[in-house]
């Protein structure tokens, strides 16, 4: 038998956490360091932005929907067990 303490972590989430602000911060960096005019900077940087903030979006949305329908799925076969051992506690309160 095992004993100890456990502890649930979340490396995956916190690895693209991560990954995402290193992009933007490179990104950011990559662009003040070349040499351009500070108007065209200022336009480059709003379009890259708006960009990745339509990528973040475009995931939030997606893991919301994965979460809704594994909570779903969570659902159903929670309603499936019951059912299944409803029969089995009905006996042996009987029996």
């Amino acid at each position: 038998m095992r004993t100890g303490k456990y502890e649930a972590s979340d490396h995956g989430g916190t690895a693209v956490t991560f990954l995402l602000i290193g992009l933007g911060a490179g990104a950011l960096l990559g662009m003040l360091l070349e040499p351009k005019p500070g108007k065209q900077m200022r336009k480059d940087l709003r379009r890259k932005y708006e960009g990745a903030r339509g990528v973040v979006e475009d995931w939030s949305e997606e893991a919301k929907e994965f979460a809704e329908e594994a909570i779903e799925r969570g659902a159903e076969l929670a309603d499936e067990l019951k059912e299944r051992v409803s029969p089995l506690t009905k006996a042996m309160r009987r029996g």
